[in-house]
């Protein structure tokens, strides 16, 4: 059944075999075994290209129930052996890769049975994961709206206006930055909003920009004298502490949201999820104070 839904997934043998580390011809053999339990076909082969029937998409909907089941069996044995295990999904924007390891170690630390994954993507991928159930959890600086959830306010994120350390550019008002190439996040990011939110409130009437797909791109661009953006403190540590990158004082920055992790109301959580929440409101001020109080000097400068 694993391997089917391999194959439903990616709807190829080939693919299937690659991701799985098998053989083609093995992966094969297992799925001419469970097609023998039918006799009604799960695929078919049109133009030497693999579909899924009607029929093997209902074996495969089943198929995962029935093995997501054969998990939670075990998380029940263990559970009365005193040990926590569960399977915890994270989705994450960009930019919350910089401080979900610290907020997670701790937790791994004190319940290795427990699988976590993280998924890093942009804010409205993330929030359709949660929407759709793929994520257990979601971390966000911007709460989604027409979901209802609950949410852990873990800590500020501060947005500054950032520029190469080599720039020579006069940039001490909001206006100047017509005068500029502006880098942005690609649409969907958290960070562009807020970007171009703070230009139209002062009225900044943007000449030359620039869109790049993550942090990293940003940083780098920034880096080589491309222009200024708008970034989140957070993911700068390293470009400041190298001088790569400067911080450049403005009227109304930094902007102040909050990261926070937020699942659905109407989720039953897992008792490993149930932990891992109360876990982390029990640590998060300890892990800020611990990890994150590099921060505060560039917050009072």
């Amino acid at each position: 059944m694993r391997i089917f839904l391999k194959v439903v997934e990616f709807e190829s043998i080939t693919r299937a075999s690659e991701h799985l580390y098998l053989t083609q011809p093995a992966v094969s053999i297992q799925l001419k075994k469970l097609q023998e339990q039918f006799e009604i076909p799960l695929t078919e082969v049109i133009g030497r290209k693999l579909f899924i029937t009607d029929f093997g998409r209902e074996i495969a909907l089943r198929s995962q129930r029935i093995l997501d089941e054969t998990e939670g069996i075990r998380y029940v044995v263990d559970q009365y052996k005193g040990k926590l295990s569960g399977k915890i999904k994270i989705s994450v924007v960009s930019t919350g890769k910089y401080i979900i390891p610290y907020f997670l170690k701790p937790f791994m630390d004190k319940y290795p049975g427990v699988e976590i994954s993280i998924n890093v993507s942009n804010r409205n991928r993330v929030i359709q994961g949660l929407h759709d159930n793929d994520s257990d959890f979601s971390l966000v600086s911007i709460m989604p709206e027409g979901i209802n959830i609950q949410n852990i306010q873990l800590m500020d994120n501060n947005l500054f206006l950032v520029g190469s350390s080599q720039s020579t550019s006069k940039t001490k008002h909001a206006k100047d930055l017509e005068k500029v190439t502006l880098l942005y996040r690609e649409d969907g990011s958290a960070a562009r909003k807020k970007m171009e939110d703070y230009l139209l409130q002062n009225d900044v009437n943007v000449s030359k920009s620039m869109e790049l797909v993550s942090n990293e791109a940003v940083k780098q661009a920034v880096n080589a004298e491309l222009g200024y953006s708008i970034m989140p403190l957070i993911g700068l540590r390293s470009s400041l502490i190298n001088k790569s990158i400067k911080i450049v004082p403005m009227k109304g920055l930094p902007i102040v949201t909050h990261w926070n992790l937020i699942y659905s109301r109407d989720k039953k959580l897992n008792p490993a999820q149930e932990t891992l929440v109360e876990f982390i409101k029990e640590t998060k001020e300890s892990t800020v104070q611990q990890y994150f109080d590099w921060c505060q000097p560039y917050l009072d400068s």
